[in-house]
């Protein structure tokens, strides 16, 4: 019987991520611009003799199941479904192998928009892969994870899991797809991050699941009845708006064009024509796609009021976090602003976005 006192031999750390820029494009086989945040899921393990996997956390318990062929999902958000998805996501590209005990920790805030379900797939992906003494590569990684988390029921892309495995200190990650490749773009030495929590759970079970989902639908069906994307891509972003009348399209292609924009402004050190662009972003995730909530908008209001160039949701919506975007050396007048007009003076819901390395790709 596993034992919580026990030493574990071997760990892994995944940390979790802060979409800059790019939101619900990366499904459309579109580029996206996340960073990897120094938060992070943290397994440490010890391989079994046998198929059972075991896993303890002092948040959400323990969990304990026969690693098989053909396993079922468990109730709807119970944590335990992406360590069984991890489980499958192994067996199914490497075979069954070895159980585990392990112990989870994190630090990285959960439903709050910034990867924390990925990073723990990813993770004990990571932690089976290991134990079992399997190396994998980010592309192989790549090849399986998206589809791998489809096993939760969520319908996503694969920029969490790329910029989880593959960021760079000190760099946002152009994501691209098909195939996936990762181009690190610096971010100026002046440029400051911070990610604040709206106080309201970003769940993606339920209703919010469907919805999710639903929008990846109807995005893929607009584009196949609407002239070729890449023939959209080379418009303005008013022609977009004039030209295309389905409001998830808008934002796909909107989406797309800031991205190309903001790596350029990135590059050339053009802090306003940045926070501008993520104003923009958010706009069009609140009107377009309807995703995100009062408290979201009332923090990027804050945010703004309090010195920053600009801010928006960031994660898949429906509550979670804004990413606050200002100079370096306004950062501590910002975050004063937000807890000011924001939180009533409460700290715990503000952490510095500070570009960390990926878990395998640094």
């Amino acid at each position: 019987m596993f034992q919580s006192s026990l030493v574990l031999e071997q760990s892994v750390t995944v940390p979790g991520r802060a979409n800059l820029i790019g939101e619900h494009i990366d499904y459309h086989g579109l580029p996206v611009l996340p960073i990897a945040l120094r938060r992070a899921i943290h397994v440490r393990f010890m391989p079994r003799d046998d198929r059972r996997i075991h896993a303890s956390s002092g948040t959400y318990g323990q969990r304990e199941f026969e690693w098989t062929h053909g396993l079922a999902p468990v109730a709807a958000g119970d944590w335990e479904n992406y360590l069984r998805a991890a489980a499958q996501t192994v067996a199914g590209r490497w075979g069954l192998g070895r159980g585990i005990d392990a112990v989870v920790t994190s630090d990285l805030p959960a439903a709050a928009g910034l990867s924390s379900s990925s990073a723990l797939l990813v993770a004990f992906t990571l932690a089976l892969l290991r134990a079992n003494e399997r190396y994998a590569s980010f592309e192989s990684l790549m090849e399986v994870l998206p589809d791998g988390e489809q096993f939760v029921g969520t319908r996503g892309g694969g920029m969490d899991h790329a910029a989880v495995l593959g960021s760079r200190e000190g760099c946002a990650s152009l994501i691209a797809f098909n195939p996936v490749a990762i181009r690190h773009v610096p971010i100026p030495a002046s440029w400051g991050f911070l990610v604040a929590h709206s106080r309201v759970h970003a769940e993606k079970s339920g209703a919010v699941r469907e919805r999710y989902n639903a929008i990846r639908t109807e995005g893929a069906q607009a584009m196949r009845e609407n002239r070729q994307l890449q023939e959209l891509l080379q418009l303005t972003k008013t022609e977009v708006l004039f030209h295309v009348k389905q409001p998830v399209l808008q934002h796909v292609v909107t989406e797309a064009i800031r991205v190309r924009e903001a790596v350029h402004a990135m590059e050339h050190d053009q802090p306003e024509v940045f926070g501008r662009l993520l104003l923009e972003a958010h706009a069009s995730l609140r009107d377009s796609l309807r995703i995100s909530v009062p408290a979201v908008d009332r923090l990027v209001e804050a945010a703004m009021h309090s010195g920053a160039l600009g801010a928006r949701l960031t994660g898949g919506g429906f509550g979670g976090c804004a990413v606050v975007f200002c100079r370096r050396t306004d950062l501590a007048r910002v975050r004063a602003g937000l807890l000011e007009r924001f939180y009533a003076g409460d700290p715990g819901h503000i952490i510095d976005a500070e570009a960390a390395a990926g878990a395998v790709h640094s």
